[in-house]
């Protein structure tokens, strides 16, 4: 008898230990409780409290977690509907707070952000909601973050997911979009069109400038070569005047003869000419450069000119198979 109660002793003991052993898992804190009231926080490891006298109160996860925020339907500034869902993500870093400051800290959490998250967007305009989440994003942050302080609790990030205009709203987007796309591409094509034209007519301008200083180079250059001619005739007009002056006519036959050349030269190159009819005798204009080669003869040698050959008597010239006698 005595064995048994002490069998039964024993393995009450063994009970009562074990009860009284708390083994808490890394990333979690348990509230421990003496008699229902809140006195200890057991950290991850081997922990012992005596049984009936200390219980644990709540299990707090200590790791950063995530809540979703469902998809709600929020009126913008400008009476616009648009459907929104997001996440939030947290972290507990007072687990006493955490378990006696909030009942049902994850609900409290998703709806403090639901409420906030209207109020913030419904502050702004559709297309600040549509371009500025990342305003949006840092205000949340800073308005539940600040709320959740008192919890024991740290918001790291909130998050808008989506943001989902009505339907009748997006193809006014993309129908805008597409008309500000068109006009940038028209202000782009109408810029190059200008500095086209721009280009075009400074290449002009230049090109006209080019033209006008070669025309005055050329200008100058005919005149030049006007000037230098009319000395050239000045010259040899007095040259010329002062053989005859000394009594030679070949200086006279040398002009008749240079202005007779010039004349039958017209005639050759005239494209109306078929037919050329000299009015004189060519053995006469033979006679006159020959009176040219004895002046010139008479002026490199510096001796008086000879008279100039009689030119020889013309041949008779032949009837045309349609000339009649005695004409």
């Amino acid at each position: 008898m005595g064995l048994i109660l002490s069998a039964i002793a024993v393995a009450l003991v063994l009970v009562y230990l074990m009860t009284s052993i708390k083994i808490v898992r890394q990333g979690y804190q348990y509230t421990i409780e003496y008699f229902g009231r809140f006195t200890t926080t057991a950290r991850p490891g081997f922990n012992f409290y005596p049984a009936f006298f200390y219980r644990v109160g709540r299990k707090i996860n200590m790791m950063e977690q995530v809540i979703d925020i469902p998809g709600q339907e929020i009126i913008t500034k400008d009476n616009a509907m648009v459907a929104v869902d997001g996440v939030v993500f947290f972290q507990v870093l007072d687990a006493a707070k955490a378990a006696y400051e909030v009942s049902e800290l994850y609900v409290a959490i998703l709806q403090l952000t639901t409420t906030n998250l209207r109020t913030v967007m419904g502050s702004m305009d559709l297309d600040e909601t549509l371009s500025k989440r990342d305003e949006i994003n840092a205000r949340l942050l800073v308005v539940v973050d600040h709320a959740t302080a008192a919890w024991g609790v740290k918001i790291t990030r909130v998050e808008v997911k989506d943001i989902r205009p009505p339907a009748d709203i997006v193809n006014a987007m993309g129908r805008q979009m597409k008309a500000e796309r068109e006009k940038r591409a028209n202000i782009l094509e109408a810029e190059g069109s200008r500095a086209s034209e721009i280009l075009r007519a400074e290449g002009q301008k230049q090109s006209k400038i080019l033209e006008a200083e070669g025309r005055r180079e050329a200008a100058y250059r005919d005149a030049e070569a006007r000037e230098r001619l009319a000395e050239a005739e000045a010259k040899a007009t007095e040259l010329v005047s002062v053989a005859i002056e000394q009594g030679s006519a070949q200086s006279l036959n040398y002009f008749i003869a240079q202005k007779y050349v010039e004349a039958v030269g017209k005639f050759a190159t005239s494209p109306n000419a078929k037919t050329i009819l000299f009015p004189v005798e060519a053995t006469q204009l033979i006679g006159t450069l020959g009176g040219i080669g004895e002046l010139a003869k008479q002026a490199l040698a510096d001796t008086p000119a000879p008279k100039p050959p009689t030119p020889p008597t013309p041949p008779t010239r032949l009837r045309g198979p349609f000339e009649q006698n005695g004409q």
